[in-house]
């Protein structure tokens, strides 16, 4: 087993070397897409990636001595009745990842007075109900042939939901927003129920249960960092990537293609080569022109990049000096006047998790996430003391000696936390979203999975299927596998009823 995690830096022959392939982003869907070339006997590749470790958005920090992920923390349902399992659970299992089940019924209910058991509880499980009836009508709506609405107009149409008072709107977002990372009105009624189902349909699926990361043991250095939720993909580049596959450290900013190779402009000046380049940025950084083409991307190709969105969801941790909170796994504030105003919280300090660590924190998306970047650690600790304070009137609530939330949405290498399908996108959005350029610039994440978009395994799904097709494209002279996107006036913009391609 090769250590390949440290950082590594562009050295002179890795620029002066022509590759097969280039990946670009060392995340879930550029190891596995690396793994499958390394499995059809293709080595002279290399994986590119700016930051100093891979993983991606698989980030963890320390707080009070722990490790906490901002990035992913749950791998979001396991195994189904069928048998089937989520490649990412099974990845964490092979390389021993320290996992733990969470009990969302576990639910502690808080409004601007306190514990709220009379009106909120009643509230969350209609919308409990609600969101089951969106997603079983969806189904429905496909077999009558009929276009995608908003989720918004599918709550209302399916259920009656109006989400009037602080709770509705509270439960609505428990139920909808902390999954999605944006409202009902920003999401699609069919997508988001077509991907919601194949992700925990209990049959179809891989079951209704997630698994939350709490590992803490295995150490990069003898430095304080640890691998946390990457280990998982970390260890498992271990058994087939070697060091001079692997740079870090290096940020693209130009990518020049033509149907015979391409060519990979770094910010610091050096220039790569390959026949081929696999893009796994997030849609959020192509959205904003981060990495500039020539030629530049087609119509096609920018339209399917603008109308996917990019969700922003963001988790606020503080560390005290000791618990105070009660022993809740969960807990639901509503607010009297902002729908998402620091609702969900979560104890690390519980029994099952990190006894002892004193950790408590919130999560915002969308707005609030884009919002509190704008402001100061210290701002956002202001703000949330003030909820807490509401939320436990009768408790003395000590300061928190650490606070930190990443920001996502303004980071130039992610511009958000992962995607989510709109109305407005078709499945022919996704398969021009998918499309490669000139038969050499290929494109993969968790944005392009029409069935699982957002999560992980969607990004391992999609690595998993570019790297076979691109190493059937090299090995056999066969790229029928490739994603070929088409012109605008080609297109028939209809909404059918299978999201894959």
């Amino acid at each position: 087993m090769v250590a390949i995690h440290l950082p590594l830096i562009l050295t002179a022959a890795a620029a002066q070397r022509h590759y097969s392939v280039i990946i670009l982003g060392g995340g879930i869907t550029g190891i596995i897409a690396a793994r499958e070339l390394h499995r059809g006997s293709i080595s002279d590749f290399l994986i590119v990636d700016a930051q100093d470790s891979l993983g991606g958005r698989l980030r963890n920090v320390q707080v009070g001595g722990y490790t906490v992920e901002v990035g992913p923390n749950w791998i979001e349902g396991v195994h189904s009745d069928r048998g089937r399992t989520n490649p990412i659970y099974e990845l964490a299992q092979k390389h021993g990842l320290r996992m733990v089940y969470n009990n969302w019924t576990d639910v502690a209910f808080y409004d601007q007075h306190g514990r709220n058991t009379k009106e909120f509880p009643k509230s969350f499980a209609r919308a409990v109900k609600q969101k089951a009836v969106l997603v079983s009508s969806a189904g429905e709506r496909i077999a009558r042939g009929k276009v995608d609405l908003t989720a918004r107009s599918g709550l209302r149409l399916s259920s009656q939901n109006v989400a009037q008072s602080q709770y509705d709107k509270a439960s609505e977002y428990f139920t909808y927003d902390w999954e999605y990372g944006q409202r009902p009105d920003e999401s699609s009624w069919i997508a988001t129920s077509l991907n919601y189902n194949g992700t925990f349909d209990p049959v179809y699926g891989f079951g209704d249960s997630d698994l939350m990361c709490i590992d803490q043991e295995d150490r990069i250095t003898s430095q304080t960092a640890r691998l946390g939720f990457r280990k998982f993909i970390v260890k498992e580049a271990e058994l087939f990537l070697q060091p001079p596959q692997i740079l870090l450290n290096t940020i693209v900013k130009t990518i020049d293609y033509t149907d015979s190779g391409v060519s990979v402009f770094t910010r610091d000046g050096h220039k790569l080569t390959a026949d081929h380049v696999l893009v796994t940025f997030s849609v959020g950084v192509l959205q904003y022109n981060d990495v500039v083409f020539h030629p530049p991307l087609p119509y096609w190709k920018r339209e399917a990049v603008l109308s996917m969105r990019m969700a922003t969801y963001t988790k606020i941790f503080l560390a005290f000096d000791r618990k105070w909170w009660d022993n809740s796994e969960m807990g639901l504030y509503a607010d009297p006047h902002r729908r998402g105003y620091y609702p969900v919280w979560q104890s690390l300090d519980h029994e099952r998790f990190l006894p002892g660590s004193h950790i408590y924190f919130v999560t915002v998306t969308g707005d609030e996430s884009e919002r509190i970047e704008t402001m100061t650690d210290n701002e956002v600790k202001c703000e949330i003391m003030g909820v807490l304070r509401s939320m436990y009137p009768v408790v003395y609530i000590p300061e928190p000696t650490s606070i930190f939330f990443n920001r996502w949405f303004s980071d130039p290498l992610f511009r958000g936390s992962y995607s989510n399908w709109p109305a407005s996108f078709y499945v022919e959005h996704m398969n021009n979203l998918r499309g490669s350029l000139a038969a050499t610039v290929h494109f993969a994440g968790e944005a392009t999975s029409g069935d699982y978009y957002g999560y992980m395994h969607g990004a391992y799904y999609e690595g998993e299927a570019r790297g076979k097709a691109i190493a059937k494209c090299i090995v056999h002279d066969d790229c029928s596998d490739i994603p070929v996107g088409k012109d605008f006036d080609e297109l028939n913009m209809k909404f059918t009823p299978s999201m894959t391609t």
